[in-house]
């Protein structure tokens, strides 16, 4: 099955909007008993989120997942940080890419595969202004140039 094939959980609209995108990693994530039933039922959050590598090992930070209603006392703390499984020499990898300037471990979309919960990381490079406003330039011209071709096909 290829990176990102799975029934997507959720999804990082803005990284795509924030972030060029240039390399994509399918990494598996430490959860605790409650979380992965909250994630499940579509309870997660990545809009602030973003990854980290300490101590060669990378975590997830910021990423809400919210407590399982059913949890009662075991329940988790929703912001905890969360450590991602990679392979040792991705991980060395990641941690040559992000020393550079303007380069980040991004969350794009986290989706269940085989029943385990995965999280597609992105190494993007930050987005000036005006990259944005020429995305968005690109992004409406070719929606005019589909609604043209649709009303000539009529």
């Amino acid at each position: 099955m290829p990176k990102g094939m799975g029934k997507v959980v959720a999804q990082n609209k803005k990284a795509n909007h924030d972030y060029c995108i240039e390399e994509t990693y399918e990494a598996g994530m430490v959860l605790q008993g409650t979380e992965i039933k909250s994630i499940r039922n579509g309870r997660i959050n990545l809009k602030d989120s973003y990854a980290r590598i300490q101590n060669g090992e990378i975590y997830l930070l910021n990423a809400h997942i919210s407590p399982y209603e059913q949890g009662n006392r075991y329940n988790h703390d929703p912001l905890r940080q969360r450590k991602l499984l990679l392979h040792k020499r991705e991980i060395d990898k990641l941690l040559g890419e992000t020393k550079e300037a303007g380069y980040a471990l991004v969350p794009l979309k986290v989706y269940l595969k085989n029943g385990y919960a995965k999280i597609l990381i992105g190494l993007g490079k930050g987005k000036k202004n005006y990259d944005k406003r020429e995305d968005l330039k690109k992004k409406e011209a070719k929606r005019d140039i589909e609604r043209a071709f649709r009303e000539r096909q009529k």
